[in-house]
């Protein structure tokens, strides 16, 4: 009995490690050659077109909902002119990579995760194994890197889209003023907050890749075995995200000082 105990308790500990040594592997592949450019296009076009609608729908909401917080919270303090650089501030830093990524692992990691596990069932892995070729430098790489690139000009379409919808809703529901709300966007915000958006959209979507393609390389078990994967890509994906934005948000704050008012 404590055995059986000991290994359910080491279980989760090995499956970290095991990705951890995999996320070495799919970074080490990232530089060797050739580049598997044909299977790049294909996944960045296919992850591309399966989360360009729904991000950009998430987006409206997203934006929305935080110029009506950010508008209602900072109108009790009489700071009504720093509505638009609060909602900036709160969209690109955080609502719009979280939003990507939460697209980017449901729809693109899941697809990932079931298209490399029925590979694994039909023991394509381990032909192309036999044949001498590589499945995280043939498979994996291209669709990691499709999934930074897609991540990072996701990131932008929800900025843009978020914060075309916080002024929209500011407007029209708060009485704010057209010309406040888009003259106040440096008030709070500078180009940092820019940067480290982008920055976490591009972690966000190797995260994914790496949790979908680890998940679907081990599924098992036949059909059943890859829609478990699938499920566990997408649950391990979402925990992960919101632990490194909170480290990284973090680490941020504290080397880039906010901008006064």
């Amino acid at each position: 009995m404590s055995s059986l105990t000991s290994s359910r308790v080491l279980a989760p500990l090995g499956a970290a490690g095991g990705l951890f040594a995999f996320a070495l592997d799919v970074l080490r592949g990232l530089f060797r050659r050739p580049f598997q450019l044909r299977e790049f296009l294909q996944q960045a076009w296919f992850i591309a077109s399966v989360t360009i609608i729904p991000t950009a729908l998430v987006a409206i909401p997203f934006g929305a909902v935080i110029a009506l917080q950010v508008g209602g919270l900072i109108k009790q303090f009489g700071a009504q002119s720093f509505t638009g650089s609060a909602s900036v501030l709160a969209v690109i830093q955080q609502a719009a990579p979280i939003g990507t990524a939460l697209l980017i692992a449901g729809a693109g990691g899941s697809a990932i995760a079931a298209d490399l596990g029925a590979r694994k069932i039909r023991e394509e892995l381990d032909a192309m194994m036999v044949l001498g070729i590589d499945p995280i430098q043939r498979l994996v790489v291209p669709r990691v890197l499709a999934c930074i690139l897609v991540a990072v000009f996701l990131n932008g379409l929800v900025s843009v889209v978020g914060v075309s919808g916080g002024y929209v809703f500011n407007v029209i529901l708060q009485d704010g003023t057209p010309g406040a709300y888009i003259a106040s966007f440096t008030a709070l915000a500078q180009l940092p907050d820019l940067y480290v958006g982008l920055l976490k959209a591009a972690v966000f979507g190797l995260l994914a890749a790496i949790v979908a393609s680890y998940k679907g390389m081990n599924a098992g078990g036949g059909p059943k075995g890859v829609g478990d994967a699938v499920n566990e890509s997408v649950v391990i994906t979402f925990l992960l995200l919101f632990v490194v934005n909170f480290v990284m948000s973090t680490i941020y704050l504290q080397l880039v000082p906010p901008k006064a008012g």
